[in-house]
């Protein structure tokens, strides 16, 4: 039983991970979907993993050896888990604190850290409270509209906690990065935060300086780990940059809430827990 559950898991989970990604949709149903996609088989697994090791290895209806394996495979994969999110935790805490050695500044009612470089770059780094950074780089290349642009961009990002639940999601990458597009999902993901970010931000300044702001800051390089920050712009692909401005300018609407489908989809994942009562 334990092993035939196992089995089942990977393969359903494998599977569902090579469901093509349309990017022909409105990119509202495109977060959605690619969210679904990118969480399911991760919580399918991390519920299985979490099943069979409260089982444990025996049971009336289960090989010693079948046992044993699948508990051994599942307590690895915890492991493995719990040992993953200690790491990255701390790699973020310590990006976050050599950020807090920067000077605080005020800019446009917002504190910022100041980095003392010429080199464009904006970003917010930290978990769940984020710290806004600035290079100079950034104060001498843009002028006052584009520069509230920026951080009007950046306070999306703020809005919506990404950084505190993409470091989640970046756990859930490198936990399985073995599945099937869990590269490609992960950077449609990154892509679509940034359209959230871009059309939050239009609602209060206009698209066409969030544009120019782009192009103008397309080439910043990313000088944090990206577990723990997120850039106004980190070396977009052309076609990634052309996408995200003919976005802007059709005047888009913020992401709203999505139905319930989803969350069903989601909880469905943790159905494995349900054979626990039945274990003997």
């Amino acid at each position: 039983m334990h092993l035939t559950l196992l089995l089942v898991t990977l393969t359903v989970a494998g599977l569902l991970r090579l469901q093509p990604i349309n990017p022909g949709q409105i990119w509202q149903e495109r977060w959605w979907r690619s969210l679904g996609l990118f969480l399911f088989s991760p919580l399918l697994l991390m519920a299985t993993a979490i099943a069979l090791a409260w089982m444990g290895p025996r049971g009336q209806m289960v090989r010693w050896w079948e046992g044993w394996f699948s508990y051994s495979l599942a307590v690895l994969f915890l492991g493995f888990a719990v040992l993953l999110a200690i790491k990255l935790a701390g790699e973020g805490w310590l990006s976050l604190r050599r950020v807090r050695e920067y000077p605080l500044w005020e800019l446009k009612g917002t504190s910022a850290r100041l980095l003392p470089t010429s080199i464009p770059f904006v970003a917010r780094v930290g978990f769940w409270r984020s710290e806004l950074v600035v290079s100079q780089g950034v104060l001498d290349a843009l002028d006052a509209d584009h520069l509230e642009a920026v951080l009007t961009h950046e306070q999306a990002h703020h809005y919506y906690r990404d950084t505190f639940w993409f470091f989640w999601l970046g756990w859930l990458r490198r936990l399985t990065f073995w599945l099937p597009q869990t590269e490609i999902l992960w950077q449609e993901l990154l892509l679509l935060r940034e359209h959230r970010a871009d059309c939050w931000a239009a609602q209060s300044v206009d698209t066409l300086l969030l544009a120019e702001s782009l192009v103008q800051m397309v080439s910043a390089p990313t000088l944090y780990s990206e577990i723990a920050s997120v850039a106004f712009s980190n070396a977009l692909p052309h076609n990634r940059l052309e996408e995200r401005i003919e976005v802007l300018l059709s005047q888009p609407k913020p992401l709203q809430q999505t139905g319930l489908w989803i969350w069903a989809w989601l909880v469905s994942g943790f159905l494995p827990l349900l054979v626990v009562p039945f274990h003997y």
